[in-house]
Order: structure tokens, then C-alpha cells, then sequence
């Protein structure tokens, strides 16, 4: 007999032994002990427990009304903030804006919780408070008046504290100093009579064929500080971004902006005798518009800018005022 021949009942008596395990033995089949499987009891703890140790990780109030009146209408959910260049920009709780002879303060926070700061700071470092209208935003004081409302960036708070219409520096001090002292705490506390962020008030970008410009709900001078704050905190990469100059008077900004693809082309457009990658001096103009004002891009003697790149870095600097 063929030597190949002789293994072939050693060959099929193994298949069907394995076979066997396979059905009943070490490979058992479990499909079905899943679909005839019993739920187990729920954990019990003792009764000795310590139950300051225990609480519920989602816990359901146990006055909640499922049978609460479903509103009429469809109500209308607000749209998340927009991811921008500032929101990644690190700055403290209360930082000081300024142009020409006025000054105020931005405090990171809506107005209903800064309210209650500006009260106990009036009480207990302005002598007092003399007069207060918490619908108007208006705390008077013998120090001054301070007055207090919604900021460029939503969000955030302005204070002014003012005599005879003059911004009194030694008490924007005194009070910068306070508002970032009560920042690390633990205050909620929120008026309902302060003034609330105003959601119609929208930076919109526009573009007409080759105008592109940027639509800003507030007069020129606040915008104006609003983006020479977040420029300086910005704009401070040589070669890719950077603030030459800043114009108070005239509402502008001139800078250095490289476009993102040129940032992109790295290395290949070094090497390219032809590429012209290098950041452009360009100028950022605010024109006045009654209570409003216009943001837009001009060309330098030197250098300028093409559409889609005017709308990118248009993009940028409008994102410090959502």
C-alpha cells in the first residue's frame, strides 16, 4: 500500500474528533446562551454604608413636570458661537480698551454677572452708591458713575466709569484691579434687571464682485479699539502676521499678512525662483457710518492683495468681534 494512503483514516477520525469539540466540547457554541440569558438582580449596598459617599451620576429632579405645556410655536434654538481666531487668543478676565481720550473696560463675562461685581465695588471702594438703575446699566457713585453694558464681542461686558463725560483713569485702575481679584471665585449671582447680550446685533461679511467688506454693528471708535486689542495679541508673527502700525485717528491698522496657501506651499515655493509667498503690507480702514461702520482691505503704493485673500484675512480680523 501506498505510505500517502495510510494517513488518510488518521486524517478523517481527527477531523471528526475535532468536530466534537467543536459541537460540545472546548469550543462550545454560545449563540444561544445569549438569547435564553436571564437578567441578573440589581446591586444592592449595604445598609452600613456611608451615603455622603453615594449620589446619582445623572440625577432627575423629583419635582419635574413631564405634563408641562409644550409651546405653541416652534421655538428657535440659537446657533453655537462660531469658531474664530480669538477664541484660541489667551487673555485675562478684565482687560482695558482705549482711543484717543476715552477709556473703558471689557470684562469676560455677560452683564447680568458683572452687575453684582459693580454693586459691591461701589459700596465698598467708590463711597458708596448714591443712585442706581440696573435697567440702564447705571451705578452713580461719589467717585463717579459707572455704567455698564453690552461689549463688541458677545459675551463679554463693557465699564465705563466716567465724571462730566471724562473717563476717570484712577478709577478704571482701582476697578480693573477689583474685577480681576473676584475672577478666580465662585460668584453667580446675576441680576435680571441687568442688560442682556442682544442677538441681532451680528457682524455680517459682504461681498460685491471684487468689494469685500465687513458690516460691524457699532460705531467706529469702539470697533476700532475692540480690533487694536486682539491685533497686538494677534498679529505678532513675523513674516506670516504682524501689526506695523495703528491709526486712532483715521480708524486704521496697517500690517504684514501672508495668505494661507502661501503659508501652505512651504518648502516647494522657497525653491521656486517665480513664487511670490512673502506676507503683504496691506491696511485695515474702518469707514464711519452713523452707529455703525464698515470694515474693508486696502492696497498699499507697495503692495495689495487679491480678492479671496482680502475675504480670508477680512475673515480673521472680524472673528475678534463674534
Amino acid at each position: 500500500m501506498n505510505a500517502a494512503l495510510r494517513w488518510i483514516p488518521l486524517a478523517l477520525a481527527g477531523a471528526l474528533a475535532l468536530a466534537g469539540c467543536a459541537r460540545d466540547g472546548f469550543y462550545d457554541d454560545r449563540n444561544l446562551d445569549y438569547v435564553e440569558s436571564a437578567p441578573a438582580p440589581p446591586l444592592t449596598l449595604p445598609e452600613t454604608r456611608d451615603q455622603s459617599r453615594y449620589q446619582s451620576a445623572l440625577p432627575v429632579p423629583a419635582d419635574s413636570d413631564s405634563s408641562a405645556a409644550r409651546p405653541e410655536e416652534p421655538v428657535e434654538a440659537r446657533a453655537p458661537r462660531p469658531l474664530t481666531a480669538a477664541r484660541g487668543l489667551k487673555e485675562n478676565y478684565v482687560t482695558s480698551r482705549e482711543i484717543n481720550d476715552r477709556r473703558w473696560l471689557v470684562v469676560a463675562d455677560d452683564a447680568a454677572s458683572v452687575w453684582p461685581q459693580l454693586e459691591r465695588f461701589a459700596r465698598t471702594r467708590a463711597g458708596g452708591i448714591e443712585r442706581s438703575q440696573p435697567s440702564r446699566g447705571v451705578l452713580e457713585t461719589r467717585e463717579g458713575t459707572l455704567r455698564l453694558g453690552n461689549a463688541v464681542r458677545p459675551g463679554a461686558s463693557e465699564v465705563h466709569c466716567e465724571r462730566a463725560g471724562q473717563s476717570r483713569a484712577d478709577c478704571l485702575e482701582r476697578l480693573e484691579r477689583y474685577l480681576a481679584s473676584q475672577s478666580g471665585g465662585e460668584d453667580t449671582l446675576s441680576s435680571l434687571n441687568a442688560q442682556r447680550v442682544d442677538e441681532q446685533r451680528a457682524v455680517q461679511l459682504r461681498r460685491s464682485g471684487d468689494d469685500v467688506s465687513v458690516r460691524i454693528p457699532y460705531s467706529a471708535d469702539r470697533a476700532w479699539a475692540e480690533i487694536a486689542h486682539y491685533l497686538e495679541l494677534d498679529f505678532n508673527q513675523p513674516g506670516e502676521r504682524e501689526l506695523l502700525e495703528s491709526d486712532a485717528a483715521g480708524h486704521a491698522f496697517t500690517v504684514n499678512y501672508q495668505t494661507l496657501d502661501n503659508r501652505r506651499r512651504g518648502v516647494l515655493a522657497q525653491l521656486n525662483p517665480f513664487a511670490d509667498d512673502s506676507a503683504r503690507k496691506v491696511r485695515l480702514a474702518l469707514d464711519e457710518q452713523g452707529d455703525q461702520s464698515r470694515l474693508r482691505v486696502e492696497g498699499t503704493d507697495e503692495q495689495t492683495l487679491s480678492v479671496d485673500a482680502k475675504r480670508e484675512l477680512l475673515e480673521r480680523v472680524s472673528g475678534y468681534l463674534r
